[in-house]
């Protein structure tokens, strides 16, 4: 039995990780029967989340988690993709997970708003005397990491108009198939959905989450996306 570790649903998402959402929708789409169950990033292999746990076997990240379900239980979720498909598909899952990402990062971590509401809630069942300075401590190393990263470096201003340039691509390559390399859905849909959803949660106010909401064909993907694999989400979280 997998069993699939994440946060749980936060910030009108039904887990705030993308990359946990990208998991969930994987294991879907292989039709793997798993559980979940909830756990914070320090108590993961990694210090990141998710991982699974399948029949004791550990594996984190979410990378390696697609990996080992599709060796181990032989899935293929590319199964009907071309080569050179397949070449898209993981170009397109890097822009996301490499770009993207760290622009809805930003606008969750270093806006004074967005963290209030939103990633200082991760902190709130450590014990009082810990909390504000192991909250602080915990900002401290995402903004530096986005700072590695070099997103941090620009303005507010700037790390969103690089966040718009790949939400503009990612809807190019949508365009008005229902999925993004035909009528099936493959491994790169599940990690669209993910940022997709993350940056249009109404939880966090930014200029980029209007931004893509003006795309109505991602609008209309996490939409399709939700009502496939979280029935009645949408109504739960609205």
């Amino acid at each position: 039995m997998i069993t699939l570790y994440g946060f749980g649903p936060m910030f009108g998402l039904p887990d705030p990780s993308p990359f946990v959402l990208k998991t969930e929708i994987q294991l879907k789409l292989a039709e793997l029967p798993f559980g979940k169950a909830r756990c914070r990033p320090m108590e993961a292999p990694k210090g990141k989340l998710p991982y699974i746990e399948d029949d004791g076997e550990v594996i984190a990240d979410s990378t390696f988690i697609r990996d080992h379900i599709e060796k181990k239980y032989a899935v293929d979720l590319d199964r009907g993709l071309t080569r050179d498909m397949r070449a898209r598909a993981w170009a397109v899952e890097r822009m996301l997970e490499d770009h993207l990402y760290w622009a809805i990062a930003h606008l969750r971590w270093a806006d004074e708003r967005n963290f209030a509401k939103g990633p200082s809630h991760f902190f709130d069942t450590l014990p009082v005397d810990v909390r504000a300075t192991t909250r602080e401590a915990g900002r401290r190393r995402v903004l530096e990491a986005l700072r590695a990263h070099g997103l941090g470096r620009h303005s507010k201003v700037e790390a969103e108009d690089l966040g718009r340039r790949s939400v503009a691509a990612l809807s190019a390559l949508l365009g008005n198939k229902p999925y993004l390399l035909g009528p099936e859905p493959c491994g790169v849909d599940a990690t669209a959905f993910a940022m997709i959803a993350s940056l249009l949660t109404p939880w966090f106010e930014s200029d980029l989450r209007h931004y893509a909401e003006t795309h109505r064909n991602l609008v209309s993907f996490r939409d399709r996306m939700i009502a496939e694999h979280y029935p009645g989400f949408l109504r739960k979280a609205a």
